[in-house]
C-alpha cells in the first residue's frame, strides 16, 4: 500500500457487475487514487463473472473475500444458490483459484482493518439489523460496539449490506461500508425475508483520507449505462436481478 497520508478508494459487492465496475475504476483514475480496497463479494450473479474477474484481476488491490466468494469456492455447482451457480458457469479453475487465494479478513499498516460482513462472520449485518417483520433497521449502538470488540484499528471497513453508511465507534474509530458497486438492490430470507435497496441504479464506492489524525469519508454515487448488464439478467430468466440494476428498487418491496 503506498503513502497512507493519500486517499485510497474502497469497493465492495460488484457481484458480476464489469459495467458498473468500469464505471468505478475510471472515476477512481479521474480522482487521481491508487489506492483500491476490495472488500469481496466479486462475482456472483447472473451478469458477466468471468469478464469482471478478469478486470479486477488486471488491476493492482487489496482484496479480501466475501459470502458470495466462499460459496462459490467450496459448495458444488448443485448446492448452491441460483446466483452463484449462474456466476459459476461462466468461471474456470483459474478464477476459482484467485478467489481461494483472498483472505476473509486483512489489517493494512496496523490501522486499517478489512472484513466483510463483521470480523466474526462474512454474513454478518453489522450496522443494520433485520426485524422479525422483514423491516431493516439500524443495529443498536450497543450491538455495534459489541462487533467492534478486539478490533483496534482506526479505519474499519465492512461491507455486505450494500448500504453506504459511516459510523464513528468509540476511540474515535471510523466504520465504513462504501455500499455495493454492482447490485443496488437485493431480497434476503434470513434472519427474516427483506429487502434491501438504495433506490437508485448507480455504481458506489467510497474514497477514504486521513487529515489532522482522523479518516474522512466521501462516497462516490457513479452513474453509468446498466442496460446491458440488465440484458444479461433478463437472459439468465433473473428479472429480479434486471429490476435491481436498472432501478436500484425491487417490486417485492412494494
Amino acid at each position: 500500500m503506498s503513502d497512507p497520508s493519500r486517499p485510497l478508494a474502497v469497493i465492495a459487492d460488484v457481484h458480476g457487475n464489469s459495467d458498473a465496475l468500469t464505471a468505478v475504476l475510471a472515476d477512481i483514475d479521474a480522482q487521481g487514487v491508487e489506492t483500491i480496497l476490495n472488500l469481496g463479494d466479486h462475482l456472483s450473479g447472473p451478469l458477466a463473472a468471468a469478464e469482471t474477474a478478469e478486470i479486477l484481476r488486471s488491476r493492482e488491490m487489496i482484496h479480501i473475500r466475501g459470502n458470495h466468494d466462499r460459496w462459490l469456492t467450496e459448495r458444488a455447482p448443485e448446492a448452491m444458490g441460483p446466483s452463484d451457480r449462474a456466476a459459476r458457469a461462466q468461471l474456470d479453475e483459474s478464477h476459482l483459484d484467485w478467489l481461494r487465494s483472498h483472505p476473509p479478513t486483512c489489517t493494512v499498516q496496523g490501522e486499517i482493518f478489512l472484513c466483510h460482513g463483521a470480523p466474526s462472520s462474512d454474513e454478518a449485518y453489522w450496522m443494520e439489523t433485520v426485524l422479525p417483520s422483514g423491516e431493516v433497521a439500524m443495529r443498536d449502538r450497543a450491538g455495534i460496539e459489541r462487533l467492534s470488540q478486539g478490533v483496534g484499528a482506526s479505519l474499519i471497513l465492512c461491507a455486505h449490506t450494500h448500504t453506504a453508511r459511516a459510523l464513528r465507534l468509540s476511540g474515535d474509530r471510523l466504520l465504513v461500508n462504501p455500499g455495493s458497486v454492482g447490485c443496488p438492490a437485493y431480497s434476503d430470507d434470513a434472519p427474516a425475508p427483506h429487502v434491501m435497496q438504495a433506490g437508485a441504479p448507480d455504481a458506489r464506492y467510497a474514497i477514504l483520507r486521513k487529515a489532522g489524525g482522523r479518516w474522512r469519508v466521501e462516497f462516490r454515487c457513479v452513474p453509468y449505462d446498466p442496460r446491458r448488464m440488465a440484458g444479461l439478467a433478463r437472459a439468465a430468466g433473473r428479472d429480479d436481478w434486471a429490476e435491481a440494476v436498472e432501478t436500484g428498487w425491487l417490486a417485492a418491496s412494494t
